[in-house]
């Protein structure tokens, strides 16, 4: 991978990681700090000479320290057993806070998810022939698979994994098989008292199309579809639930497909998700008279709920900006000037959507193809 391919994913993981942060979702934000680190020690490894080396440690230091903090925030109820550590490193169990509301537009989405997971867990003697157990979310990056996932831990009250399927292939390597048991193991006792849900992002990397394998990756592959063939048996009653997300579901494998019965896509905001959006992240900012959250929202079609974030959150550091550069940058009781909507117009125009038109064809053409919701 080019040293452009993995600074665009290290920006990714670290965007991901601080929104999430910022939300207070921190089991879920140290899974990505942690994924930043590995890309980014990754590329001093790789391009030892590269102009932009110092700038890349001086970002694992910082998230190195972040990930370190919540680590101490975080207190797991289980003891962990000698021979656990990998396991416990890479399997985040904190309970997710993302509601449903924190959540713009996708409606069908939910309406399947409600159908699959919420109203079974509610009255599991309604459902004769069994109900999904295996969800994959798809679409573009930055629409809203993770949020999606933690929501739904949140309304049904459920344990919560969040796993990195590429750290999976990179690092459990050698005790995969037994790990990736422990996991659903874990999940299958907590769901004697709750619901479990097993969170796996980037599910390609875990079960995609492979042309070579080494022996190691066929087992690990091998041990997961054996446990999603016992999750998914729908002569059990189980409460537990596999939802993988990915970015890339035309890379994965189609024996795999089949054992996610639901399959939903999460596409870029329509317009009236895109003034939700902006509704939930500028609630907290002072906008002045001439905002106009509506045509906010026509300016940016296509954009992704990620790229909105970033595009409110320009504007403010622009204002922050301003009055650090003004004369009243000594005094600690001054204030920002309430945003314009010229300081939105601005961002604008240096800011274009982070996925292709090309790309979200792909994405319907997919979903064409292998849909079920």
């Amino acid at each position: 991978m080019a040293a452009a391919e993995l600074e665009s994913l290290a920006a990714k993981y670290a965007t991901e990681a601080i929104q999430l942060d910022q939300q207070g979702s921190r089991g879920m934000a140290l899974a990505k700090y942690q994924r930043t680190v590995e890309i980014l020690l990754k590329l001093c490894a790789l391009y030892p000479n590269h102009p932009l080396r110092s700038v890349y440690v001086q970002h694992v230091v910082a998230y190195s320290n972040r990930i370190k903090a919540l680590q101490g925030q975080i207190v797991n109820e289980e003891p962990v057993e000698k021979g656990e550590a990998k396991f416990d490193e890479l399997v985040v169990r904190e309970k997710p806070d993302v509601k449903w509301e924190d959540i713009a537009g996708l409606e069908n989405a939910k309406r399947a998810v409600e159908e699959s997971i919420t109203y079974p867990v509610k009255r599991p003697d309604l459902f004769p022939l069994g109900w999904p157990r295996g969800i994959l979310l798809f679409g573009p990056p930055g629409c809203g698979k993770t949020l999606m996932a933690a929501a739904i831990a949140t309304e049904i009250n459920a344990a919560f994994y969040c796993v990195d399927a590429a750290s999976i292939m990179s690092k459990w390597l050698g005790e995969s098989e037994k790990n990736v048991a422990q996991l659903f193991a874990n999940a299958r006792q907590i769901a004697d008292s709750q619901p479990a849900i097993l969170f796996i992002d980037e599910i390609d990397s875990l079960v995609g199309i492979r042309r070579e394998e080494v022996g190691g990756e066929v087992r690990v592959r091998n041990q997961f579809l054996k446990e999603m063939d016992g999750i998914v048996d729908k002569s059990k009653k189980l409460h537990v639930y596999v939802i993988g997300a990915t970015n890339k579901p035309w890379a994965l494998d189609e024996p795999f497909i089949r054992r996610f019965q639901r399959r939903i896509l999460i596409p870029i905001p329509s317009l009236e998700s895109r003034v939700q959006l902006f509704k939930i992240y500028t609630k907290g900012l002072r906008l002045g008279p001439d905002v106009d959250l509506n045509e906010l929202a026509k300016m940016t079609e296509g954009y992704t709920g990620s790229d909105i974030h970033d595009v409110c959150q320009t504007a403010q550091i622009k204002v922050v900006r301003e009055l650090f550069e003004s004369a009243q940058a000594e005094d600690k009781q001054a204030q920002p000037r309430m945003l314009a909507l010229q300081d939105f117009q601005e961002v604008l125009q240096g800011r274009r959507p982070s996925v292709a038109q090309e790309m979200i064809k792909n994405y319907d053409l997919w979903y064409e193809r292998f849909k079920a919701i």
